[in-house]
């Protein structure tokens, strides 16, 4: 066989090889890229993303648009072609697979985790809201979770308003666990409650859980310290965790599918704002944006803010609402065209949008600038 003839035929089975290995070789990498963006006044698969009733509501016009990530399942793993073009291209990242999925988290796991964090969210953005229009809402303290096999289990259940522990009222979630380990292990605690069921016929009508029932329940020694150390030696538990509920004067409906996480939180609040208010937030204006939200109007970081920004600009976005702890990685990769606002709290995005609908963009609060 003449040399130059060994010499292609060599080149072409270490070509094929290096094809084969970039196709069969996985990596332990996940790819983010822009997810659909959906306009929180407007409606997603025919149904509105905000649903009002049992409260006066005024027509918007214009965007306040959710934004949204994709991102590579929990058991999809890519190969080497795979992850060398998504580092290549500009509208997505690759980043190690446990950054999105740490523990060995499972796409169930994630999934699940995620919607809860969605839920949550919702009902921050609806307090949130509310709050800032000076609409009042009730807040009470209930079970969150009851831990099974726990003292607790059978005599208390998730959604069970706690309003008193041994007579003492409960404010805040803290407090529960405060008075429970005022006791020993071995002793009993009591607990007055409004039944979830009673408790979620007053949400219903509007008003808050009244009366109670008395539970008494003996307390266990809480499991060693994970690092083994002495922090909860002999402290006293009923198994279970306590959080927080809202009874709202009218209803607040939230609708979308196939999205998770806590991240539309402020979006969502702006949304209802806005079709509880005269007038337009924007003006007409397309604004996008971000954030968590908690109960207080504090707007906080979210992940993936490059591919929301890319997912917003494609959609058409002029305007972008930025998580103040986000500037900084936003504005070193803006898409041309979107403008950056920095936001901390729901006051500020609503006295920006004020600017943007009025036109006066020069004074808007910039990631550029502190």
């Amino acid at each position: 066989m003449p040399r130059r003839t060994a010499t292609m035929l060599a080149s072409a089975l270490v070509l094929i090889a290096l094809l084969c290995a970039g196709v069969l070789i996985k990596v332990p990498y996940s790819e983010m890229s822009p997810g659909p963006t959906v306009n929180t006044l407007g409606e997603a698969r025919g149904e509105p993303v905000l649903r009002i009733s049992g409260r006066k509501t005024y027509p918007a016009s214009g965007h306040l648009n959710m934004t949204t990530v994709r991102v590579t399942g929990a058991d999809y793993r890519m190969n080497i072609f795979e992850a060398v073009h998504g580092w290549l291209a500009h509208d997505s990242v690759v980043v190690p697979h446990d950054t999105l999925y740490p523990d060995g988290k499972t796409e169930e796991e994630s999934t699940q985790e995620n919607a809860e964090e969605f839920s949550q969210s919702q009902e921050s953005a609806k307090v949130a809201a509310l709050k800032e229009l000076g609409i009042p809402v009730s807040t009470q303290v209930v079970v969150s979770t009851v831990v099974k096999g726990s003292p607790s289990e059978g005599k208390l259940h998730a959604g069970d308003v706690i309003k008193a522990v041994d007579g003492t009222a409960v404010k805040e979630p803290e407090d529960v666990a405060k008075l429970v380990t005022e006791h020993r292990p071995g002793e009993n605690v009591t607990f007055t409650i409004v039944p979830a069921k009673e408790a979620a016929a007053a949400e219903k009508a509007g008003r808050a859980p009244e009366g109670g029932e008395k539970v008494t329940i003996r307390t266990v020694k809480a499991p060693p310290a994970e690092d083994g150390g002495e922090e909860g030696k002999d402290r006293a538990i009923v198994g279970i965790r306590a959080g927080t509920d809202h009874t709202f004067p009218f209803e607040i409906d939230i609708e979308l599918a196939d999205v998770g996480g806590p991240s539309a939180g402020l979006m969502f609040s702006l949304g209802i704002i806005d079709k509880l208010t005269p007038g337009d937030l924007t003006g007409g204006k397309f604004v996008a944006g971000t954030g968590t939200i908690d109960d207080a109007g504090t707007v906080g970081p979210i992940g993936g803010i490059t591919m929301k920004l890319v997912g917003a600009r494609n959609a058409g976005a002029r305007y972008f609402l930025t998580p103040d702890d986000n500037c900084a990685s936003a504005a070193a990769d803006t898409p041309d065209g979107l403008t950056l606002v920095r936001v901390k709290t729901i006051e500020d995005a609503t006295k920006s949008l004020e600017r943007i609908k009025a036109g006066k963009t020069a004074g808007l609060p910039s990631c550029s600038t502190g």
